[in-house]
């Protein structure tokens, strides 16, 4: 294996295990400082596409699998393989062009979903991005995408209109939903099951919602299954335009004393309204001031923008930490979940831990005709969170616990966030049956040699 020979054609950065700056590279802008002891044999920090291309070809070369690097949270870090090239994109981090009068933008694959957001709500636009501002499009799209205003907007896959990748024999090619549709098709979805490298996202852009509102109550935590119960019963006769979540976490300060007596926790709602107007979206949102229980907190339909939405969500999801995440779809009664794990919320041994459940508002969106293909009235899991490898033991115990309480209540995963590494069976959960086929035959079909690492491979010794 002649790395030198990778590095002569590479105008990024090439290290191999051995190198003295290799490990830096390795865990450089890792989100989970939970970090695995496992490593490849060579990581290319690609400057560019031909960068991609050369690191495919000497892996093909070489008999080496690939993995990819793109920007997400990583929570169960699948893209730490032992063996095999680790192609880094995080230097392909460009706005190519946008188009306002077409609404349309290209975009590579490293932009943060603040970034996105940012350039284009500066030009009256926007575009179903993620939640957490740091994340990078790249992960986020390859996994379907669960976006702002999702209900309206759909996923953020369900934008993209033409990806630019590299296959695994090391060419470069463009796939729609007209050119090169069956890669199109899996690179909506598949995450880090995808069998390429996509460079270039070619995006459909929408609108700027011209009034965005959104309302926060803060509940007792033992009121949490009864406004749950509440809210799923509200939430199909709601605008598709409410983003409506249950969180049940750690009590902020001024409401701290209340708390004491259940571990300092706490139930808080929010919903965000995107709508055309002020007086639309408080209308929107007027239902949610009727809940069954009294609030110890409120505030109604507060104008917000996408860089306020970013700061919020951004502070209950700091970087830096110990990370296990788990996020699943479910049908059940939304009372049902809450109540499985309410208690057990209480004895969270860490005060950045939360539970989320995101209730869906107005009717059911069709899922898109890509790999992406799971959905349910609630989408849901426990964020778990803490800073000291210390508490290792004792936060991946109470993880385990709370995802098992859940378990029986759940009809699927979501790829771009559930644990793929440690539980094998979480990877087809994702999908339905029919899309899980599907990816294993085109993965024959494209990638008949296995190039690219899939779900599984290269996490054992």
């Amino acid at each position: 294996m002649n790395v030198d020979a990778l590095r002569t054609v590479c105008a990024g950065v090439v290290a191999a295990r051995e190198d003295a700056d290799f490990a830096e590279l390795l865990c450089d802008g890792l989100w989970n400082r939970l970090v695995p002891d496992r490593a490849p044999d060579v990581l290319v920090r690609a400057a560019d596409e031909q960068d991609v291309v050369a690191a495919v070809r000497f892996a093909r070369e070489n008999k080496l699998k690939v993995v990819v690097r793109g920007g997400g949270h990583n929570w169960c870090q699948p893209t730490l393989r032992n063996g095999g090239v680790l192609i880094d994109l995080s230097e392909m981090n460009k706005v190519v062009s946008i188009d306002v009068e077409a609404r349309r933008a290209v975009v590579q694959p490293i932009v943060s979903n603040r970034e996105i957001q940012r350039v284009l709500n500066e030009r009256g636009l926007a575009f179903p991005s993620g939640h957490c501002p740091e994340v990078k499009i790249s992960g986020y799209l390859l996994g379907g995408g669960m976006s702002w205003n999702q209900t309206v907007w759909g996923t953020g896959a369900e934008s993209v209109e033409a990806i630019e990748m590299v296959t695994p024999q090391g060419e470069l090619i463009t796939a729609s939903a007209t050119e090169n549709a069956e890669w199109f098709w899996a690179a909506r979805g598949s995450g880090t099951g995808f069998f390429g490298v996509v460079t270039r996202f070619h995006l459909r852009l929408h609108p700027l919602p011209r009034a965005i509102h959104g309302s926060t109550y803060y509940f007792a935590i033992e009121d949490s299954g009864k406004i749950a119960g509440w809210l799923g019963a509200l939430a199909p006769g709601l605008s598709p335009a409410i983003e409506l979540t249950i969180f049940l976490l750690d009590s902020p300060m001024h409401l701290r004393e209340g708390a004491m007596a259940h571990g300092g926790k706490i139930c808080m709602v929010t919903a965000t309204a995107f709508a055309d107007s002020a007086e639309e979206a408080k209308a929107m949102l007027k239902p949610l001031e009727a809940a069954p229980a009294n609030p110890v907190s409120r505030e109604f339909a507060t104008p917000a923008t996408f860089e306020q939405l970013f700061d919020a969500s951004g502070a209950l999801w700091p970087r830096g930490l110990r990370n296990r995440v788990e996020a699943m779809f479910s049908n059940a009664p939304a009372a049902q979940l809450v109540d499985a794990v309410r208690t057990h919320v209480e004895d969270s041994p860490s005060s950045l831990t939360l539970v989320l459940f995101v209730i869906y508002c107005g009717p059911p969106l069709p899922l898109p005709d890509a790999a992406f293909s799971r959905s349910a009235a609630v989408y849901l899991g426990p964020w778990t969170m803490w800073k000291s490898a210390a508490a290792d033991a004792a936060n991946i115990a109470w993880h385990d616990e709370c995802v098992r309480r859940l378990k029986p209540l759940v009809c699927g995963h979501y790829v771009g966030e559930s644990d793929t590494v440690r539980d094998a069976s979480h990877a087809p959960g994702c999908y339905s049956a029919e899309s899980w086929r599907r990816i294993a035959e085109l993965r024959a079909k494209y990638d008949p040699e296995g190039v690219f690492f899939g779900f599984r491979g290269g996490f054992g010794k």
